[in-house]
């Protein structure tokens, strides 16, 4: 039987160099130290934010110093964790890094609590008398917006100190996901065994084409899933009750407006996207369901059959270098320096590709400030993970344009656009993938995988963002947050969406346990946003040429300068209203013809 290797076991070249963060775990130590010490170089302006302009802007530049340097501090115990959550060193690590974090965020709570105390029109006075507070503007317009859900200082700093109390529920499902979740290893038609993780069947499983072996790893996960669904809903419990609890705390109507607010989007705006997509993308899946049914020549079609390839023999494996240099052609089209990230990215090791025992699963990108990015995926040689490489170097992309325009607390935007860049160079590269072959099957195979994102983020990411406006919705009537209720829902509005086109038995249910986006706020709708936003953008730059990109590149360059409405229209896209919502579903439609074209 195959076996998974330890961390130390992986080839390096498969690995990120954090030595770009920190040269040695001793230096990282030596740096937290150093870093909590210097709190000083901020808190000596505590009670003295009143007295004048410049004392305000002294504070601020000293806060987002400090901010720089906790970054990578924060960012290295992380990547340490996410590449081996296994090693107890490393937990440790992460532990000790979070009580830090705890003392310096309590200690700095005073800055918020200060500004929000001063007068009305104190903070236009200061703007109008210290050019320099101009880079702020932004930052302090959003802290005033939020004065009348501000509490005591003495709270506000209770509060910081508990952060890593009020963390614990993630901390508690990821540790479970990286170290203690067991499944049973699968034996395939020659009785050979196969291991079986959490990492290896979502990214190798679930669309594995032998339908016998795919099943066993579907039975072998959900019993393995089912050992934790009380834990795991507990844990996620917990989250729901600390937000519905702050957002009374802080006078918010709900805990959806409260969620909202930092992404500067409207009620209006997130209902509209969840409701549209709902109720005219479901058609299309349900379509594209009942081709691979019979393609594949099944009976029944189940939840776990969704993701196959239809097309499994036509795809050769791929390996890192060659969708590297695909990526890289794909992507020329937004222009030199944009290629030169991309090609810095995949050269210099900002990539994490080993698979290894402890690795966390799915995919992210870190972008500490003045350093680069990191991303971490798990490769398995398919043309599916070019895609996914795609999608994360969307991310590296944006914030190193943002952060060469833009100084720290101007860097982040909305987390509305957050899924824009990314999912944008995915359909760029579906684009130049559709641009060099008029062969049928070809097409049909990019459509495929252009579907692929469309799935994770129209679908998984969508229900998701579904489940969660349901548990919001139960908790606060009061209902209590059980694994039997987050199934229940899971499978009632799974049911909804697939209809008659597929089965959804009780591995299905289980899916609310899959992703930790659910311990962060409204996060998973805005997947779908920013795919709603990338596939106007794409459609742009096939139809328009330069001027698209242009206008993509300043967005990207604007980094958090601008409100989510704002930065998007720069990009030429108005989500003010539902036509961009309603096309890019229109969009799905004409890829899910092409397939069934492709089969007829």
């Amino acid at each position: 039987m195959a076996t998974r290797l330890s961390r130390s076991q992986v080839p390096v070249e498969l690995t990120w160099n954090l030595a770009d963060l920190f040269a040695t775990k001793e230096a990282w130590e030596k740096e937290m130290a150093a870093v909590e010490a210097d709190v000083s170089t901020v808190t000596k302006y505590q009670g003295q934010l009143g007295q004048s302009a410049s004392v305000l802007l002294a504070c601020l530049e000293a806060h987002e110093k400090l901010s720089l340097r906790l970054t990578r501090v924060m960012t290295f115990a992380s990547l340490r964790s996410s590449e081996d959550g296994s090693d107890a060193e490393k937990q440790s690590d992460s532990e000790r890094l979070s009580g830090v974090m705890a003392r310096i965020h309590a200690a700095l709570s005073f800055i918020d609590s200060e500004i929000l105390a001063l007068p009305d029109g104190t903070i236009e006075r200061y703007g109008q008398e210290e050019a320099g507070l101009g880079d702020f503007h932004k930052h302090l317009q959003e802290l005033l917006e939020r004065k009348p859900y501000q509490l005591s200082p003495d709270t506000e700093r209770l509060l910081a100190a508990l952060g890593p109390v009020f963390g614990a529920p993630y901390m508690i499902y990821s540790r479970a996901k990286a170290s203690d979740m067991t499944f049973a290893p699968i034996t395939d038609s020659q009785g050979q065994e196969h291991p079986m993780s959490l990492a290896l069947y979502e990214d190798h499983y679930e669309q594995l084409p032998d339908t016998e072996l795919r099943h066993k790893a579907y039975d072998s996960f959900t019993e393995g899933l089912k050992r934790y669904q009380n834990t795991f809903a507990a844990g996620y419990s917990a989250e729901v009750r600390r937000q519905i609890t702050m957002a009374k705390a802080r006078g918010y109507e709900s805990v959806t407006d409260m969620l909202l607010q930092p992404q500067q989007v409207t009620k209006e705006m997130y209902n509209r996207q969840l409701d549209i997509i709902q109720a005219e993308l479901a058609p299309h899946m349900r379509r594209l369901a009942k081709v691979r049914q019979q393609v594949l020549g099944l009976s029944k079609m189940k939840h776990c059959d969704l993701k196959v390839p239809l097309d499994a023999d036509y795809a050769p494996k791929t390996t890192i270098a060659e969708a590297g240099q695909v990526i890289v052609d794909a992507l020329s089209v937004l222009g030199p320096e944009y290629r030169q990230v991309i090609e810095t990215a995949l050269a210099n090791r900002w990539v994490d590709y080993a698979d290894n025992i402890g690795k966390s699963t799915g995919a992210f990108c870190s972008s500490p400030y003045g350093v680069h990015p990191y991303i971490l995926i798990t490769w398995t040689d398919t043309m599916r993970g070019a895609f996914v490489l795609a999608h994360e170097l969307g991310h590296a992309g944006h914030f190193s344009f943002a952060q060469r325009h833009q100084r720290l607390v101007n860097t982040r935007p909305s987390m509305y656009f957050i899924e824009a860049p990314s999912t944008l160079n995915e359909l760029l590269l579906a684009q130049h993938l559709f641009a060099q072959t008029n062969d049928r099957r070809m097409r049909r195979w990019i459509a495929l995988q252009s579907l692929g994102t469309y799935y994770h983020n129209f679908v998984t990411h969508l229900l998701e963002a579904e489940l969660q406006r349901r548990v919001y919705a139960l908790a606060e009537e009061g209902k209590a947050i059980t694994a039997k209720v987050l199934s229940e829902q899971k499978g009632e509005l799974l049911e909804r969406f697939w209809g008659d086109a597929a089965e959804i038995d009780d591995g299905a249910r289980l899916t609310w346990m899959r992703q930790p986006h659910y311990y962060m706020g409204l996060y998973p709708y805005t997947y779908s946003a920013g795919l709603t936003i990338s596939t106007a953008v794409a459609l742009n730059i096939r139809e328009q040429g330069q001027p698209a990109v242009d206008r993509w590149l300043q967005a990207l360059s604007a980094g958090g300068t601008l409100r989510p409405l704002d930065l998007i229209a720069l990009a030429g896209v108005d989500m003010s209203t539902a036509d961009p919502i309603k096309k890019a579903v229109a969009y799905v439609g004409t890829l899910v013809d092409e397939v069934e074209k492709g089969f007829a």
